[in-house]
């Protein structure tokens, strides 16, 4: 029988805007019964994934801040991780697979652009207190938020002329730029390539895998396109992001805001494809 193997983003997905999963429970339940790997992407960082992971019971690995580190559990698979092109380590806890930049870069790129006129402020040139009120995260995790490795989010004040203009500058850097709930300026990394090197793991894992991934934002687009099954979920207002829907072929529309509609889709996926 073919491996299900499942992706989601975070914010917007299997969280709603009060950061829980509650209505995401039954379908959690179900894939931990049927032992289908969840695996996180998200822009979040390691130890906010950490974080929601233990609450999640999940031992799974995941990708973070928008596919710069891919966080593999010692011993995981039964095979040597190596990648070409790409830096391994291994820490007490982790295999980590980096594709993002150094943080240093990112935010020496955000002070030049500020030096340029743009008005951009990063999650590291605030506080934690302005994180939180930003964010509306717990103190305890906005704290997790601004201990980033590979991605730098960002505000940006100003029209959209300027915003075409700072993206070229990002470009001419040799950086790329994505949005979810914010902009983030990172390195040569997506969701989608981290998705890949983790699919071909679980091939190498398993043989033939089938690949589901749940999302709701631009910085989404990557990983739909590179799955089997491109779940979109509803808006807070109960839409879909219109870029989404228009660059993410036969995508799946959740019937359902958040986790609600993320639950929905995957209970009828479950029961529609593994017996």
């Amino acid at each position: 029988m073919m491996k299900m193997i499942i992706v989601t983003d975070l914010d917007g997905t299997l969280l709603d805007s009060d950061y829980s999963f509650r209505e995401a429970l039954p379908a959690l339940n179900e894939i931990k019964a049927r032992k289908v790997p969840l695996v996180i992407c998200s822009s979040k960082t390691r130890k906010e994934i950490e974080q929601i992971r233990m609450e999640l019971h999940n031992n799974h690995p995941f990708i973070s801040e928008n596919g710069g580190g891919i966080f593999i559990p010692n011993g995981y698979f039964t095979f040597q991780i190596s990648h070409h092109g790409f830096q391994i380590k291994e820490d007490e806890k982790y295999i980590v697979i980096k594709l993002g930049a150094d943080y240093a870069v990112l935010k020496n790129a955000l002070a030049e652009l500020r030096e340029k006129g743009f008005h951009i402020k990063g999650f590291g040139d605030m506080s934690i207190r302005e994180v939180k009120e930003l964010t509306g995260l717990k103190y305890s995790d906005a704290e997790r938020a601004k201990e980033r490795d590979f991605d730098e989010p960002f505000v940006f004040k100003g029209r959209s002329k300027e915003m075409t203009r700072l993206k070229r500058i990002i470009l001419a850097k040799g950086l790329t730029y994505t949005q979810g709930e914010f902009f983030h300026i990172m390195g040569d990394s997506d969701k989608g390539r981290a998705v890949n090197i983790i699919k071909e793991l679980y091939q190498k894992q398993y043989g033939d895998v089938m690949t589901i991934a749940l999302g709701d934002s631009p910085n989404d687009i990557e990983m739909l396109q590179n799955v089997d099954y491109p779940v979109v979920v509803q808006k807070k207002d109960g839409s879909y992001n219109r870029e989404v829907i228009r660059k993410v072929r036969k995508c799946i529309k959740a019937d359902g805001i958040g986790p609600d509609g993320w639950n929905k889709t995957v209970i009828e996926l479950l029961e529609t494809m593994i017996p």
